[in-house]
Parts: C-alpha cells; structure tokens; sequence
C-alpha cells in the first residue's frame, strides 16, 4: 500500500539537524526521534528538540508495531545518564523536555526510580524548564507510578495506543484497562499534574472505535491527547490497514475539543507522541492548575 501525498516527508538536511543530533553523540544520549523512526526527526531536530529515551534502547517487550529494538539481556541502568540528560536540556536550553523510555519489565519498579533521577538532574541544572515523562504501564506496579508522581512533572503521558478489541495483535504485553487505570490514578494522586495519551490510527479500527478510545480517555481524566497515522516501520512489522484522510483528522480533533472537553487534540497524519509538545506552556498559561 504507497503512502499518500500527505504523508511524504522530504528527507532532513544533515546540516540543520547537526548540531542536536551531534549533542547526543557526544553525550552518549538514545532518542526515540530515532530508535522508533519518527517521520518528524527532521523538524524536531531542526528546531532544537528531542524526546529523550531512557534506559534503553533494548525493549523488554517486542511490539510488532515498534521499531525499537527487544532486548532480553536486561542489561543494568545507566546511573550516569540523568546527568548527561540533564546537560543535554541545559545546553540545548530546552524550555520544555520530554522523557520516554523502553519498557523495563525486568526491574522492580519498571524503572520508575530512574525516571525520578532525571527529573531531579534537570530542575537542578534548568529549574525553569517544564517536563513531560511519557512512561510504559509499570506492569501496574501503582506504588511505583507514586513514586513519579510524587515529584510533579509538569505532564505525565501514557499512550493508550489503540483500541481494546486490537490489543491482542498490537499490544500482546499490554492491557487497555490497566493503561486506564494508570491514567486515572494519576489524576487522583495529582490532580495538578495534565495528563496525556496518545492513539494509532491505520491498524484495522474503525473510526467508531476511536471515538470511543477518545471518550474513554476523557472519562479518566485524560487533558490531552495525540492521534497520528501508523506507518509500518519495515516488512517484518504490522503492516498498515489504512490511510485516514487529514479531513478525518481534522473530525478527531473537533470531536475531542469541541464536544468531549480536552484541553487540546492533536491530531494530524503525522502526529506523534510528543510532536508539538513544548506548545503545553501555553496550554498551561490558559488553563493553569
């Protein structure tokens, strides 16, 4: 199935994606930008950002949705890394910075403790700087999902990804109730904090389906929520069922903001998790907690 016209993305200049790209290097710092292929690496790395990936990049979990890779060594946490993370965000002077990671299954706390380190590493060198943590589901481990929310990101991200009656095929390790519940907890241990999820669209569901992802994101507290196409990293991945029209993104969007209440939908072809994300500082100067 060819992509269509929308969603050809022109290959990035190495020279305008040089200097964070050469930054990570030098670091020795993953990016999801990269591991997961993003079509937007481009843009992002053109404009000073990136979504760190964290105690990676092997995955414990094989999603074959994903293009990061499935790790069984469960190699040991880097303790470094929350200070090369750190001095990342200050010399890339990011405003705002996202932190992802590999799902950790093999850890106590799915590595919740080391999500909290880079958090206290970059308010100590760039206290001013807002921070999104886009985390796995902890295997429902909800004393560890305390332990992230106790210090506050600005924004916790969980993606729900798709919709239930895909999960088996999409998310085999994953379960749609636990990644509600996940949400809702944050909500009720932090009710300061905005949450977000995000959705792929393009797997074999139906638009039906996804509005009803949509209002149950909404019902658990959900403030934001991003919905792009799903493009099959490589033959051995899923492949994509079909291609949603921007008008049909556009739909998403209205449905979500207008008529469920969410802070802000973001809702393109090319959407992403964290595409766009350092425009919540303004979302959180029209609707501060």
């Amino acid at each position: 199935m060819s992509k269509p016209i929308w969603l050809r993305v022109k290959a990035p200049q190495i020279e305008r994606i040089g200097k964070v790209a050469n930054l990570l290097t030098d670091l020795k710092l993953n990016t999801v930008c990269e591991e997961a292929s993003c079509p937007n690496i481009g843009e992002c790395f053109a404009g000073g950002t990136a979504t760190f990936l964290i105690m990676g990049p092997g995955c414990t979990r094989s999603c074959p949705y994903c293009d990061i890779s499935f790790d069984k060594s469960r190699k040991g946490l880097d303790m470094t890394e929350p200070i090369r993370l750190a001095q990342a965000v200050e010399r890339l002077n990011l405003k705002h910075v996202v932190i992802t990671s590999v799902n950790r299954d093999d850890l106590p706390d799915g590595g919740a403790s080391h999500f909290v380190a880079c958090i206290n590493a970059i308010r100590e060198s760039s206290p001013e700087t807002t921070i999104e943590v886009l985390i796995p589901d902890l295997c429902g481990n909800w004393n560890a999902l305390k332990i992230i929310t106790a210090r506050n990101p600005e924004v916790i991200n969980h993606n729900i990804e798709t919709v239930p009656r895909l999960y088996k095929i999409i998310r085999p390790q994953g379960i749609y109730e636990r990644s509600l519940a996940l949400l809702k907890k944050v909500h009720i241990s932090r009710p300061g904090i905005y949450i977000k999820s995000g959705i792929m669209v393009g797997l074999g569901e139906t638009d039906s389906e996804i509005i009803e992802v949509m209002a149950d994101l909404r019902a658990n507290n959900v403030d934001i929520i991003t919905i792009g196409q799903y493009l099959s990293p490589g033959p051995t991945h899923l492949p994509v069922m079909r291609f949603v029209t921007p008008s049909q993104f556009t739909n998403y969007c209205e449905i979500g903001e207008q008529k469920m209440g969410f802070l802000q939908v973001i809702s393109t072809p090319l959407t992403r998790s964290s595409y766009h994300a350092k425009e919540i500082r303004k979302l959180m100067e029209l609707y501060p907690r």
